[in-house]
This record gives C-alpha cells, structure tokens and sequence, in this order.
C-alpha cells in the first residue's frame, strides 16, 4: 500500500491543459500541485518540490515524456517516484510501450475535469507492481 498521496508534479507544455488540470486536481482532489512546461524545467524544480507522483505529458518539443522520465530518474529524490503518463495518443501499442517503460499508468486526453481525480486515484491505489 502507497502513502497518501499530497503532491503532484504536474509536466505538460500546453497552458490550457495546465489550468484545467491544477485547478481538477487542487479543487476536486485537495492535491499541492506544481505545474512545469517543459522536461529540463521539472529537472529544476521537481526535487525541491518532491512530488508523491509527476503526471506527466508524453509529447512535449524538446525532451519528450518518455525521455523526461529516463532524466527525473537519475536525479536521486525522484527516482522512485511513480510517473503517470498524459496523452491524447490511444494506440495499444504506444500504452503498452509506456507501460512497459515504467509508468504507474496513463490518462488519455482529453481529460474530463470531473474524472480526473478519481482516474488518479485510481492508479494511486493500484497495488506496486
């Protein structure tokens, strides 16, 4: 069983999705949220922050989702932190890939407000594997 989980590194590049989902998140699931646009900002600011979970956008320009995870894991405070991907891709085989990868799981966008919370808590109570 997981600790509770307070805090959420939030990484996605688009401003709208950011808004919708903090204020989901903040509001609907009482959750400390900190929003970064891009991989090398969550580098910066995601150890000091020190998520429970990083929810994180698969295609961002730059370092893309899958490669931010591979650098958040070499930073020691966030190693072992649970990574959920964000994407609006739905291909199996991509899921299965980020899966495969080391994500605790993957939400598709776009996202329904109202279901977010609950998608993430969700995953959160899923059993490690």
């Amino acid at each position: 069983m997981r600790t509770a989980l307070r805090k959420i590194l939030l990484v996605e590049d688009d401003p709208d999705i950011q808004y919708i989902t903090r204020l989901s998140l903040e509001v609907g699931g009482g959750y400390e949220i900190k929003v970064c646009g891009s991989g090398a900002e969550a580098m910066q600011a995601g150890p000091a922050f020190a998520p429970d979970l990083i929810l994180l956008d698969v295609t961002m320009p730059g370092m893309d989702g899958p490669a931010t995870m591979d650098a958040l894991r070499t930073l020691p405070d966030l190693a072992a932190t649970p990574v959920v991907f964000f994407t609006a891709h739905t291909h199996e085989q991509m899921r299965r890939d980020l899966l495969r990868c080391g994500a605790l799981g993957i939400i598709i966008k776009p996202i329904e407000p109202t279901a977010l919370v609950e998608q993430i808590r969700a995953i959160w109570r899923q059993p490690k594997g």
